[in-house]
């Protein structure tokens, strides 16, 4: 057997008139996320983990932000799509931790939904999605409430 770890991370600008989408779930917020998709930091970070992992380059590679059919695309579906590309290489997910990096909104209450909604399109049991929260203590982008960014590790193995 095979395993490799694979680690992915992403930022996005919050602006105004845009939906907050983080995890696949949509979050009640003033704020949204500027990006060409629906600009989920959280999904983003788990696909290059899990592209990095599998030595298949990275999300600008396979769902680029110059073409019209990623376009405002909701990520679930870059997600579900990532998963495919790893397993026709002969991968399968282990598991992922992730952290979410933002000083509002309170990301914590949002977790379960988050790993639910994550488990569902990856086809695997809630137990292996970790989701974490943190702040950056009010410094930096983060801090400022310029941007959320977000971490993901995964494990996949090979058979």
């Amino acid at each position: 057997m095979i395993i490799r770890v694979g680690m992915g991370f992403d930022v996005h600008r919050l602006v105004e008139g845009r939906e907050l989408w983080l995890g696949g779930i949509k979050i009640e917020h003033s704020l949204g996320l500027l990006g060409h998709s629906d600009a989920d930091v959280l999904i983003h970070a788990i696909c290059d983990a899990l592209l990095g992992a599998a030595n298949m380059r990275d999300i600008g590679f396979h769902f680029p932000d110059t073409s019209a059919e990623t376009l405002n695309m909701d990520s679930k579906i870059i997600l579900r799509k990532t998963m495919e590309l790893i397993e026709a290489k002969g991968f399968r997910f282990g598991n992922l931790d992730a952290t979410v990096c933002a000083e509002r909104p309170k990301i914590n209450p949002h977790v379960p939904a988050m790993k639910k909604c994550l488990a569902q399109v990856m086809h695997t049991d809630e137990e292996n999605i970790s989701i974490k929260a943190t702040t950056t203590e009010k410094l930096g982008f983060t801090g400022r409430e310029e941007g959320i960014s977000a971490y993901a590790t995964v494990l996949i193995e090979k058979l």
